[in-house]
């Protein structure tokens, strides 16, 4: 584990919403831009935590909408499956959105979706799709556009043209459901540009999603 604490969702749809965060350790990427390095190796685990006990954390929060994040939250197999199950589970939890990037096959974790009552009402994916300028591109799983449906998102992080025009490609030609988000890189892509090639490209069913958290808080500071 990383971090379980209290904030306003950041970005894509549930951006302004309280939400209760629970961060777990490791990922299988190193992004070039990531922001949370502290969330694997060559750092350490914060502390370590059964289900139980983050199903316990969690509830001492009153807000419907987890973001289960990393990290990667997903490539801890078995155990992410049942961590997910037990947080569906809890009544009063309306929306848990689980953010993957896009290195991690959904395929198990859809049909946990699909066959578990609780999970098939509050569970969506938030799909990073890493684009070139993460140095990570190469590493994405395209099947996973088949596990999407409509509710879930699919979040492209951009830090340059080139970055665009991907992401651009990926949704007019791989993305069947979900709902497509672009989202500049803090440093490298200006949102006024971002928004520019939106509109130049008519791409009328994007939403930008932008960090708010970043715009709040010193972009630096943990646990916001």
């Amino acid at each position: 584990m990383v971090e379980i604490f209290q904030t306003v969702e950041g970005e894509g749809t549930r951006a302004g919403f309280p939400t209760t965060f629970v961060r777990l350790f490791n990922c299988n990427l190193r992004c070039t831009w990531c922001d949370t390095p502290y969330s694997y190796a060559p750092s350490k685990p914060e502390y370590f935590a059964r289900v139980s006990e983050i199903v316990k954390e969690v509830k001492k929060f009153p807000h419907r909408f987890i973001c289960l994040t990393g990290g990667e939250p997903l490539m801890h197999g078995y155990k992410s499956e049942r961590l997910i199950e037990a947080l569906a589970e809890i009544d009063h939890i309306e929306d848990i959105h689980i953010e993957t990037n896009g290195a991690i096959h959904l395929k198990p974790f859809a049909e946990l979706r699909q066959n578990h009552e609780a999970a098939r009402q509050k569970v969506r994916f938030i799909l990073d799709y890493k684009l070139p300028g993460s140095g990570e591109n190469k590493r994405m799983i395209e099947e996973n556009f088949a596990y999407l449906n409509d509710a879930d998102e699919v979040k492209f992080v951009i830090a340059g043209e080139e970055d665009f025009k991907v992401a651009k490609e990926v949704v007019q030609t791989k993305m069947k459901k979900g709902i497509p988000l672009f989202s500049p890189v803090w440093e490298s892509m200006e949102p006024a540009k971002l928004v520019d090639l939106i509109l130049k490209h008519q791409l009328t069913q994007v939403k930008l999603s932008l960090q708010m958290h970043k715009v709040i808080w010193d972009p630096d500071l943990r646990g916001v």
